[in-house]
């Protein structure tokens, strides 16, 4: 048996939740991944999987060797990507993991350009609200609108990534505009469901910052959601200047309080702590600095 191509095979299982997504990945058959793991279970005599009509669920044994097999097989990578890095151009496969507003608006336009520069890599966008463990997860590099508090990865910074408040011109000819951060407390403010600490919006008031606890009759788990629950009229709302240039311009949207800046979060690209980066996750991480590193101000 290969040892390592059935390793191999038992993380892709794992990481893609399916031994039919498994074999679309790995251009092989359902059959054949399912004798992979099913050789593997044998050789190592004991059960790895769970599996049951509607989902795979790894069994004790079966996480424990998951997580070996992970250090075993980057470390591997590693060691190829560094003699391969010496004489030949980046290859293979790199998965990045983003929020859908970031994937669509930032990096979907670069993705083209990135690939015919580095023709031999193919990029797996993986769109993600939440906060994934990049390497149980097998993902290169992730973009994140937050700071880094993982120490066993690393940051870097793509830009400041300012927010803004924001409202239709609808919503303001029928409620008002607000004129202090105070007043906040009187409008409808479009907030996030997932996070209760985003409901308090931040504002610089002459040389302190002020916190405002904010709510509204709509909430969502979804910067584009609240966007376009803003743009029919529905509240205020707070998001990152690159999701409202074109609606500004339009004048779809207006900006509220702007003499009162807000929080400003960080976009960073985050990649897990190795002692060897492959040459295509450097390549994409030079790529991206130099398109989006001070976009925003």
């Amino acid at each position: 048996m290969d040892q390592l191509g059935a390793m191999r095979t038992f993380l892709s299982v794992i990481q893609t939740g399916s031994f039919s997504a498994a074999a679309t990945e790995l251009s092989s058959s359902q059959a054949t991944i399912s004798k992979k793991v099913a050789a593997l279970e044998d050789k190592l005599g004991v059960k790895l999987l769970t599996r049951t009509s509607r989902k795979l669920s790894l069994t004790q044994a079966g996480q424990e060797y998951y997580n070996h097999c992970v250090a075993i097989l980057q470390e591997i990578d590693e060691v190829e990507a560094s003699v391969r890095s010496q004489v030949s151009s980046p290859k293979g496969q790199l998965r990045i993991a983003a929020p859908a507003p970031l994937a669509r608006l930032l990096l979907a336009p670069l993705i083209g350009e990135f690939l015919r520069e580095y023709p031999d890599i193919e990029v797996n966008l993986s769109i993600e609200e939440r906060v994934i463990d990049l390497v149980a997860e097998g993902i290169d590099i992730a973009i994140r609108a937050k700071k880094l508090e993982d120490s066993s990865l690393i940051a870097r910074p793509l830009f400041s990534n300012p927010l803004m408040l924001v409202a239709s011109p609808d919503y303001l000819k029928k409620h008002g505009t607000p004129k202090q951060p105070k007043d906040l407390k009187s409008h409808s403010c479009i907030v996030y469901n997932f996070n209760r600490s985003l409901n308090n919006w931040h504002f610089k008031q002459n040389d302190d910052w002020l916190s405002v606890p904010v709510k509204g009759g709509v909430r969502s788990n979804s910067g584009e959601t609240n966007l376009e629950l803003a743009l029919t009229g529905l509240g205020i709302t707070q998001l990152p200047i690159w999701m409202m240039d074109k609606y500004l311009q339009s004048g779809e949207l207006v900006q509220v309080l702007q003499d009162f800046p807000s929080d400003s979060v960080p976009i960073n690209i985050i990649y897990p702590q190795n002692r060897y980066v492959p040459l295509k996750v450097r390549c994409f991480i030079e790529f991206i600095q130099e398109k989006l590193r001070g976009k925003y101000p």
